[in-house]
């Protein structure tokens, strides 16, 4: 890996149109971001805000109406094809495929990406190992736990060696102790490796934890703030997630944001 490119996001909109009505949905409006190689941004905003939107294009799964995202020179959803492998996400739910082991769940994206099967078991086991899961290689998704099953996501995920790093709520779910330590595991992996890693989170605490930056969606992912959690000293952590509620709340900047 030679290095992530940087993200530039320039005039982002993207509408939908209900299947029943016709009428138009604004899920985002005119978003501008740059995010730079290597750096560890949260993202956060109240459900329905276009988070998961932004992730639906940021991965190519979608493209946008207006607008444009560039990771470097190329684009996610037209050069589809050439983010194989550079790209990796982390979902909520686990998305393991329940017929296969979780070493076969982990090299899946190596399977696809057309690497030799040797390989692909190397890589993957390697990186179940890392995570703790060396013995359980061979176990199928019903016989895992939820903190098990979502090691073996990260595992799938790291396994391909990826530029950027997506998770979208990964960690939500779990109990906190096993929650905390999974993502100081992502984020130790992914700034060990150099990735760009990008998380969607409804926690403050968990966004102000593990971010270089926060950035807020208000309502169509109108940007509300862009925050350099450097800036806010650790005694200031609490007046810093009280704004960010206070932004998320009214849908318009705290003014206690801009003298940073």
């Amino acid at each position: 890996m030679n290095g992530p490119p940087p993200i530039e996001v320039q005039g982002l909109r993207k509408v939908f149109r209900q299947t029943t009505t016709g009428q138009p949905v604004v899920a985002i409006d005119r978003l501008d971001l740059t995010i730079a190689p290597r750096e560890v941004v949260a993202i956060v905003g109240q459900t329905g805000c276009g988070k998961s939107t932004f992730f639906d294009l940021m991965i190519g799964l979608d493209a946008p109406t207006e607008g444009s995202i560039r990771i470097g020179d190329k684009r996610p959803h037209e050069d589809f094809d050439f983010f194989r492998g550079k790209i990796a996400t982390v979902f909520q739910q686990d998305r393991l495929l329940p017929w296969r082991s979780a070493l076969d769940n982990a090299r899946l994206p190596l399977e696809l990406i057309g690497l030799a099967k040797d390989v692909q078991e190397e890589r993957a086991l390697t990186w179940l190992t890392r995570l703790g899961l060396g013995k359980f290689t061979k176990a199928y998704p019903h016989e895992l736990s939820g903190g098990m099953r979502q090691r073996v996501a990260i595992a799938r995920a790291f396994v391909v060696q990826p530029d950027i790093l997506l998770a979208d709520e990964a960690f939500g779910h779990l109990d906190e102790v096993t929650a905390a330590e999974l993502r100081g595991t992502f984020l130790k992996l992914a700034r060990e490796f150099g990735s760009t890693a990008i998380l969607i989170t409804h926690q403050l605490e968990e966004a102000i934890g593990v971010g270089d930056r926060i950035v807020v969606f208000g309502a169509s992912a109108r940007l509300l703030a862009d925050i350099q959690v450097s800036r806010w000293p650790k005694a200031e952590h609490a007046i810093l997630r009280e704004a960010i509620q206070s932004t998320l709340q009214n849908n318009q900047p705290d003014p206690r944001l801009a003298r940073r």
